[in-house]
């Protein structure tokens, strides 16, 4: 009988130690790793986009509301300047047309980011929110700039004594800054909740029971 041949005599053998294969649980975790940090960079900047869009959209709501708002009319006797109509409720109009205007926006640009990205995500949500509250304030600073002009004395000495002059355009109720994130927030959760994305549910697995 003839000596089982160890590894050293083995002359297939070269004496090394062969190499373990590749682990195909450690690459699909790689990959799916790398798909999820790829989603999130794809999210960041459409939120970004978001963002910027609908801040932009601030200067659209800040020129209706110029044109929109009603005008509080102020006279001068030529040493004080006085309300035209001292019961008037211009103001209050104005204030009103700054809500309701950014009411309308805020369910206006919800819906279309719902368009835009149905799926949701933090990022878009927060791009939305952030964005709603940008464009009330280049509205709201859009509007007094474009309005009459704030120096009321200057303005009054301009068109003289007894003469009808457009007081300047303000927001009284600071509150109403709020009115488009608010309506985009509440829109945004209704569409995603009625028309979002369903997680699948889990299989259901049969038991049966024991004899």
């Amino acid at each position: 009988m003839t000596a089982p041949l160890t590894p050293q005599d083995d002359p297939s053998s070269d004496g090394r130690t062969p190499e373990p294969a590749p682990d195909r649980q450690d690459d699909q975790a790689d990959q799916a790793r790398e798909q999820a940090r790829a989603e999130a960079r794809a999210e960041l900047r459409q939120g970004a986009v978001i963002l910027a869009a609908v801040t932009l959209a601030g200067v659209l709501l800040g020129l209706l509301w110029v044109w929109l708002a009603p005008r509080v009319p102020l006279i001068s006797d030529g040493k004080a300047v006085y309300l035209k109509n001292t019961e008037g409720e211009q103001a209050i109009g104005a204030d009103g047309w700054f809500g309701l205007l950014g009411l309308g926006f805020g369910v206006l640009s919800a819906a279309l980011v719902f368009l835009f990205r149905r799926a949701g995500g933090i990022a878009i949500v927060v791009g939305l929110a952030v964005g709603s509250l940008l464009a009330s304030l280049v509205a709201w600073r859009l509007g007094i700039r474009l309005g009459p002009t704030g120096d009321v004395a200057a303005h009054a000495l301009a068109v003289g004594k007894g003469v009808v002059f457009d007081a300047p355009l303000r927001l009284g109720a600071k509150g109403m800054l709020l009115a488009w994130p608010l309506a985009a927030m509440a829109t945004h959760l209704g569409l995603t909740a009625l028309f979002g994305p369903r997680d699948p549910e889990p299989p259901v697995v049969p038991h049966w029971p024991e004899r």
